[in-house]
């Protein structure tokens, strides 16, 4: 089996695959402190909920944008898995960078351009709604070709109740009317309607540059609840970074 692991800047998710069958997922909030120890006392119990033992696993791969969690994370699989993980770089992808700095684009902005290669069609535009909202832009020739980098929504909204003090820490969602009638539907209408205005906008200006309509395709946990009325998102995939670790992983067993 292999144990996929996506360590982001909120929350790792711990994937393990039988062939190319998703067994099941976890997920952990990321603390870059966090000790290999603590990974297997979380783990341990997870595992042992689903039925799968420490043994079955036979590979490691994990896609980190957390440079301070590798260590421990490395600690706890030859510790308790006795496996060295294989964490990805740009030199482990298959894909092509058009950018003019390949080394500062984020593991998991390659591994989403590797499912898309893998899964969809192109050219494509992945919207990964995480702690910062990124828009990547896969080309027509399968080309990772840049993207764009906004503020996550959920790090808007505290970011807005710690800075002005009179407003609250409120839910995201949809209200059903721009218009906010008090603080918190006027700060709710301004984080849904305005990501929503700044994600078609943005799509609008990338699109109008390629000179092509890209397939758009979203994950993250918020993507559901933007896509449900935005017609211009063609598919949710929750599991895409998942995906991606996948076929890289299987990319070089081959």
């Amino acid at each position: 089996m292999l144990l996929a692991v996506d360590t982001g800047n909120t929350n790792t998710v711990f994937a393990v695959y039988r062939q190319d069958t998703l067994l099941n997922s976890w997920r952990l909030r990321t603390v870059p402190g966090r000790s290999a120890d603590e990974y297997a006392a979380f783990l341990n119990q997870v595992f042992d909920l689903a039925g799968i033992a420490w043994n079955e696993v036979g590979d490691i791969i994990i896609s980190s944008v957390v440079p301070e969690t590798n260590f421990h994370l490395s600690a706890f699989c030859s510790k308790y898995l006795g496996r060295e993980p294989l964490f990805v770089t740009k030199d482990l992808v298959d894909i092509a960078l058009d950018i003019t700095r390949p080394e500062d684009v984020g593991a998991d902005r390659l591994v989403n351009a590797v499912a898309v290669q893998a899964y969809y069609t192109m050219p494509a535009i992945v919207i990964d709604f995480g702690t910062a909202t990124t828009f990547d832009i896969i080309d027509a020739q399968g080309r990772y070709a840049g993207g764009v980098i906004a503020p996550g929504i959920n790090l808007s909204v505290s970011a807005l109740h710690k800075a002005a003090a009179k407003l609250p820490s409120v839910s995201i969602r949809r209200p059903e009317h721009v218009i906010g009638k008090d603080t918190v539907s006027a700060m709710q209408s301004g984080v849904y309607w305005g990501y929503r205005g700044l994600i078609e906008g943005l799509i609008s200006g990338i699109t109008a540059e390629m000179g092509i309509k890209p397939l758009i395709i979203a994950t993250g946990g918020l993507a559901p609840l933007f896509a449900k009325d935005m017609p211009i998102i063609n598919h949710v995939d929750d599991e895409l970074t998942l995906k991606g670790l996948l076929v890289i992983y299987k990319s070089k067993k081959l």
